[in-house]
């Protein structure tokens, strides 16, 4: 069942995505096309079905240990007509739009408060062709400027690194650290430049979790305002007493949405990881939208309802452990327990060290579940001891090409912080499982990508003008949709 914001016609649901097809849509009508799809993907639809198997609530239920409130939370909203249009991953002018409408003026992750610690250090922040500058200006204070010369627009900074002031690499015309004008080599030539209006024009910036937020629009409701509640669920797991422990990033070759819904469902785990349909419960995870953040929790430690065959416990094990059948376990599930809440002691142990005794506090569901929440449109932080949180954006000003990056934050033992790990870029002919400090993880990312370049050029091909979604499982997906209809929406 499908239930309207707005009356439509049942047949005008369905046929809308065909106007989108791409030979189709000339630059003088798209305007009004997306105008036209804004009005029907507000629909609501009902997403009371489920898959067969235990319930996320149920295993919830058999923790050794107390669940933390924020996980027993359910936000079930599934958002939009039955298919999408094509043409926002595969046309210019849909990227145009985002440019305009998305980039512009939405809150977006720059780097950790950790990688400008010192007054002077300074990173460089790149989107859709423009480029900022993300500095430490005081002790207690960080600032953001467009990085462009107020003389003749040459970029200030070419690389991250730390200065004492702002100087143009062009003809020196140079600024303080808080933005003021600070030199104008042959002054006297300049006597129409008064220092007042040549101070360095201020980006918003936000801070939360010890990550670093900007936004190019200086009418931008406050970041706190634009997170909500968001800060509430990350209470528990706090995020900012976090040490960046891995940076990895590659240039993919696929829209920036396709490589980022690759990672907002479980669905696709039966086909493109297939090992791991022994120990991870895909289709029965839980997906909750609230407004500008939702998540999916996939159950770790629990088979996989689409798996033909029963597994013992300690196969699971074996399973999540990828130990071979003809090697002993380090570790038997003994009678009467799950293989979940032993790997979860098992987790528990092996951070401790790090973490110490907070550990104990945490349940089965923190040391063991994928909790990967996303802040719209592209930051994603994962919850409880996961490490993770990735970030996907457009490479440049290419449609057709994106930067996944992944990141590992991880606790760290009382005492001095760890430095924050550099980002570590792939080649082309690198794969992420050439990145050693992504441990196993590489390998599952390596099949992710396997498929990416291939639905782009799969949009670039087929003669359908919409892409079908499911209506829970891909819920994650919809509600990102639904929000960029409401941010690229005409005026």
């Amino acid at each position: 069942m499908i239930f309207f914001t707005r009356f439509h016609k049942p047949h005008e649901t369905a046929t809308l995505a065909s106007m989108y097809k791409p030979s189709n849509v000339g630059i003088n009508n798209y305007k009004s096309l997306i105008t036209m799809w804004e009005e029907n993907v507000a629909i609501v639809r009902e997403v009371s079905e489920r898959s067969p198997g235990v319930t996320y609530q149920e295993l919830l239920d058999a923790d050794t240990h107390p669940v933390p409130n924020v996980l027993r939370l359910e936000s079930t909203k599934s958002y939009g007509p039955d298919e999408f249009p094509v043409a926002r991953y595969t046309t210019r002018e849909w990227h145009e739009v985002e440019k305009e409408k998305l980039w512009s003026r939405v809150w977006q992750y720059a780097c950790r408060v950790d990688e400008i610690s010192e007054i002077g250090d300074y990173y460089i922040y790149e989107i859709v062709g423009k480029s900022y500058v993300v500095m430490r200006s005081a002790e207690d204070e960080i600032k953001a400027y467009p990085n462009a010369c107020l003389h003749r627009g040459r970029q200030l900074k070419d690389y991250d690194g730390r200065c004492s002031e702002i100087r143009c690499a062009f003809h020196g015309f140079a600024w303080k650290l808080d933005g003021e004008l600070k030199e104008i080599p042959a002054n006297w030539d300049f006597p129409h430049v008064e220092g007042e209006s040549f101070q360095l024009p201020e980006i918003k910036v936000g801070i939360w979790s010890g990550f670093v937020f900007i936004n190019p629009d200086p009418d931008a409701e406050p970041l706190e305002d634009f997170i909500g509640e968001l800060d509430d669920h990350f209470k528990e797991w706090d995020l900012e007493r976090r040490y960046k422990e891995a940076h990895v990033a590659k240039v993919i070759h696929a829209n920036w949405k396709i490589a980022q819904e690759a990672f907002c469902e479980a669905y696709h785990v039966v086909a493109t990881h297939p090992q791991i349909m022994g120990y991870l419960g895909d289709t029965n995870s839980q997906v909750d939208v609230w407004d500008n953040f939702a998540r999916v929790i996939s159950p770790g430690g629990t088979t996989s309802p689409l798996l033909k065959y029963e597994l013992s416990e300690d196969d699971k094990l074996r399973t999540m452990l990828d130990v071979r059948h003809d090697e002993e376990l380090p570790v038997n599930v003994p009678e009467g327990e799950t293989m979940r809440a032993v790997a979860a002691q098992m987790s528990r142990e092996r951070w401790r060290p790090m973490a110490g005794d907070w550990v104990d506090s945490m349940s089965d569901a923190e040391m063991m579940d994928s909790i990967d929440y996303t802040l719209f449109p592209n930051f994603h932080p994962w919850g409880a001891f996961n490490r993770i949180v990735y970030r996907f954006r457009p490479n440049g000003d290419d449609h057709r090409s994106s930067i996944m990056e992944c990141i590992f934050l991880a606790p760290y033992p009382e005492g001095e912080k760890p430095d924050p790990a550099p980002i570590h870029w792939l080649s082309d002919d690198e794969n992420f499982s050439d990145a050693t400090e992504l441990n196993m993880l590489g390998k599952v990312f390596d099949q992710d990508v396997f498929n990416m370049a291939k639905v782009q050029t799969g949009l670039e091909t087929t003669q359908k003008t919409g892409f079908v979604l499911s209506n829970y499982q891909e819920a994650k997906v919809r509600w990102l949709h639904q929000k960029l209809s409401e941010w690229c929406e005409e005026e």
